[in-house]
């Protein structure tokens, strides 16, 4: 089993990562119009501020970047990059919560934005968020060399598109029973594959990413890779976890819902102790994935341990 022996500084780079990339879209998504709109509507604007400022650790942000590090991509490219990841992840956000998806009206602890607005605007929040993801990579700012913003453009597209993240949300519905008369019955193959695609996609691009930005040759391409196929596998485990163990009041949304929607989960297939058992075995797996960074991987092994460890 995985043992934390570098909380602190991971969680201060976690931090700094995380009050960065805050500060980075608050400047982003501030009111006056880029190059090419016209105007930047108030009430839209206010609601892609609610759903992607002042909340959440950050974590695939801080992946991004660390990523980025190990090959000395300036900070202020990796965080655009990093910024432009948030963005999928805040919109997914969004649509996840909707009534026809999850039914959510808690987020961080804090209503759902279509309770605090309106489900339309919800709608056009998720659309806008995840178009101004392609709008931030496509910058020079996040990196001046062409080729290397399309690799960026082209890799986000995959993870969370149709053969990932949107495509594993259909899956995860399907297995629901939502287009057919009762709930697939999934082995753990097929829930491994769902949630790849539906969670582990947008982690493992995080890593993904930063070797992208740094030019990375592909033995090391390869072993950021897998570091990130590992952690998004790891991740999914975890919540299932806090989805059973979790107090609501901690964890920022309501727990308990994957067994009243009869969720397919690895925790659910596997039962707790052995879910814990695969979740640390994978831990183990992303800090070997690491081996060809050394030392200056450190960060990110202690990511992993975080990703096992967390409460919320």
């Amino acid at each position: 089993m995985a043992v934390n022996d570098g909380g602190a500084p991971f969680e201060a780079r976690l931090s700094e990562i995380a009050a960065s990339t805050e500060a980075l879209l608050d400047r982003l998504l501030g009111p006056g119009p880029a190059a090419g709109e016209r105007i930047r509507p108030a009430r839209l604007l206010d609601a892609m501020r609610y759903a992607s400022l002042g909340g959440g650790k950050r974590f695939r942000p801080f992946l991004v970047v660390e990523s980025a590090a190990l090959f000395a991509v300036p900070r202020e490219r990796s965080l655009m990059a990093a910024a432009a990841l948030e963005c999928v992840h805040c919109y997914s956000l969004v649509h996840d919560d909707l009534p026809a998806m999850d039914n959510d009206d808690l987020r961080r602890g804090r209503p759902t934005l279509h309770k605090a607005f309106d489900e339309a605007t919800a709608v056009l929040v998720g659309d806008s968020l995840l178009t101004f993801a392609f709008d931030i990579l496509a910058r020079p700012e996040t990196h001046p060399d062409p080729a290397i913003r399309v690799a960026l453009v082209l890799g986000l597209a995959r993870a969370a598109g149709l053969g990932g993240m949107a495509g594993g949300q259909m899956l995860d519905l399907a297995a629901e029973g939502r287009f057919a008369a009762a709930a697939m019955q999934l082995g753990l193959p097929d829930v491994e594959q769902l949630q790849a695609m539906k969670t582990g996609a947008l982690l493992r691009y995080g890593c993904v990413a930063g070797a992208i930005l740094g030019g990375a040759d592909e033995h090391k391409q390869i072993a950021l890779d897998r570091f990130g196929a590992v952690i998004g596998e790891a991740f999914q485990i975890a919540d299932d976890l806090l989805d059973v163990e979790g107090d609501a009041a901690t964890v920022g949304k309501a727990t308990g819902k994957d067994a009243g929607a009869r969720k397919a989960t690895a925790v659910r297939i596997l039962g707790v102790a052995q879910a814990k058992k695969k979740l640390f075995g994978l831990i183990d797996q992303a800090e070997s994935a690491l081996t060809p960074f050394g030392a200056d991987a450190a960060l990110l092994k202690s990511a992993a341990r975080f990703v096992a460890e967390r409460r919320a």
